[in-house]
């Protein structure tokens, strides 16, 4: 095979179907057969042009499944036939400051899967050896894409600050990240709260593992969680900083929301929720290509799944616009084989 299919994004929501020829791995990098890619809402930085240089194209897509089948001069820890992921953080230099002292999730010089450099919608990718997350056996190729940025994300946040086992933990947003932050939180010993507006996804949520759920169109999410004695930490998931303002208020002493949910609008809080109760707001961006294999362990160990809607790769630009239309339940992935 000489070409491989793939769908480029270029200017404002358009991506193309394109015929693309087959290169070599570059120093450093392996090439992968995709098996399948998850369709996340980040995905928009690419198809919506919210990115440097809209008009060069870029293959969307960071949550990669997929198989090596040549690698690049350097690569030794790596061979073809290994079954491995790339997330949002396509791999660490080593070399920059952050790198050097181990903050592999800041890197000056990593780039972004499916953003700066080309992802997963397609049949073959590229990614930096460094990227490179170790798929284990016992999950399949459409349960693992989704876990690779959507379960990372939230794994990862649910480990920002001391949480004591038994503690109040909420997640806001019952959805793509929200859906899974649940089975976290539930796997991880604490009393799980779930905030989302209606009462449409209450059953699911309880489902998930959550012990509460809070109906933010009934109730002030923030007068709520206090009722209940705080939130030692919140994970805010919707994509709407308007609808996190409240949550803090809902924090107990030392409390901490985390928010992993990109919004288009600031977040509006008052100075005396966050002094007197001494709590903290803070991001958490996705996490390291070994985190990554730390949280595939956790999944398996505690039986942790996305609920997934698998589409065909021919059928990308539908499936990217369902993620979009927020009828997902909960998370769409690319399967290449079908």
């Amino acid at each position: 095979m000489s070409t491989y299919r793939a769908f480029e994004a270029t200017g404002v929501h358009n991506l193309r179907l394109v015929e693309r020829d087959l290169a070599d791995p570059a120093p450093g990098h392996v090439r992968l057969r995709v098996e399948a890619c998850g369709v996340c809402h980040s995905d928009v930085l690419a198809v919506e042009g919210l990115r440097p240089d809209p008009a060069q194209p870029v293959v969307p897509g960071h949550e990669v499944v997929g198989v090596i089948d040549a690698v690049g001069a350097g690569v030794t820890a790596w061979q073809p036939g290994d079954r491995v992921g790339v997330g949002f953080l396509n791999g660490q230099c080593g070399e920059c400051e952050p790198c050097r002292r181990g903050d592999f999730v800041n890197c000056r010089y990593q780039q972004q899967t499916g953003t700066t450099v080309d992802g997963g919608y397609a049949e073959v990718t590229y990614a930096r050896a460094s990227g490179l997350v170790r798929i284990p056996e016992g999950i399949s190729a459409i349960d693992a894409a989704p876990l690779l940025c959507a379960g990372l994300t939230t794994f990862t946040a649910l480990q920002q600050g001391p949480t004591r086992a038994g503690a109040l933990v909420a997640v806001q947003g019952i959805g793509g990240l929200g859906h899974l932050a649940l089975q976290y939180a539930r796997s991880l010993g604490y009393k799980v709260a779930a905030v989302a507006r209606g009462s449409e996804k209450e059953a699911a949520a309880r489902r998930l593992g959550a012990h509460e759920y809070i109906d933010s169109n009934s109730v002030d999410p923030g007068t709520a969680l206090s009722a209940l004695g705080g939130a030692s930490l919140v994970i805010a998931t919707a994509s709407s900083g308007a609808s996190m303002n409240a949550l803090v208020r809902g924090l107990a002493p030392q409390g901490r929301l985390v928010v992993v949910g990109a919004a288009p609008d600031p977040l509006t809080i008052s100075t005396p929720d966050l002094i007197f109760g001494t709590r903290s707001v803070v991001g958490s961006l996705t996490g390291s290509s070994i985190e990554n294999e730390d949280n595939l362990a956790f999944t398996l160990a505690h039986d942790i799944r996305p609920s997934v809607e698998a589409m065909p790769f021919s059928q990308a630009a539908e499936a990217y616009e369902h993620m979009l239309s927020g009828a997902a339940r909960f998370r769409v992935v690319l399967d290449m084989a079908s």
